[in-house]
């Protein structure tokens, strides 16, 4: 399972990459694990500084603005198959 973490307090653009990230998980039947990180101590911690930002098995994948498609489903590929990027 993927591990996702999307950093931000909570607004519009956090929560759209949130719904984002879900849909495109879902649409291609990928198993995550989506956490919400609104503590802004702990976003700092991560190095983000511009928000929404996602981590993905515990590296930055993304900070500032919303991602597309296309992107997010790049993380998921590279994590679940690393040496063939039709699997997933």
């Amino acid at each position: 399972m993927i591990e996702v973490k999307v950093l931000g307090v909570g607004c519009a653009n956090c929560k759209a990459t949130q719904k984002l990230i879900e849909k495109v998980a879902s649409d291609n039947a990928i198993s995550i694990n989506l956490k919400k990180i609104e503590d802004t101590a702990e976003i700092m911690s991560y190095g983000i500084m511009s928000t929404p930002g996602v981590i993905v098995d515990g590296k930055i994948a993304h900070a500032g603005g919303i991602p597309d498609k296309v992107t997010v489903l790049s993380w998921f590929k590279s994590q679940c198959c690393p040496t063939d990027n039709d699997c997933c």
